[in-house]
């Protein structure tokens, strides 16, 4: 059974982790993609939750943020304080 993406918590917390952090990072999502090795569209439909990742993905996008992979699945509540 498929799940529609955009109705999964977990992907609207992935799309937004990766955007406030890419943002933090003063990077565009054509930088982020070339960082990563996606496409610049990839990254965009990620951040807006209209594409499922993939573990392999979450790791590139993850290393080029610059990030533990896991963080990018926490909610704001999940995280360790820092």
């Amino acid at each position: 059974m498929s799940v529609d993406p955009q109705n999964c918590r977990l992907v609207a917390i992935f799309a937004m982790n990766v955007r406030s952090t890419r943002r933090a990072l003063g990077l565009s999502q054509e930088e982020l993609a070339e960082l990563a090795g996606v496409h610049r569209t990839y990254v965009g439909m990620l951040e807006r939750g209209e594409k499922n990742v993939t573990i392999y993905n979450i790791e590139r996008i993850a290393d080029a943020l610059g990030v533990e992979p896991a963080s990018l699945l926490m909610s704001k509540r999940q995280r360790p304080k820092e």
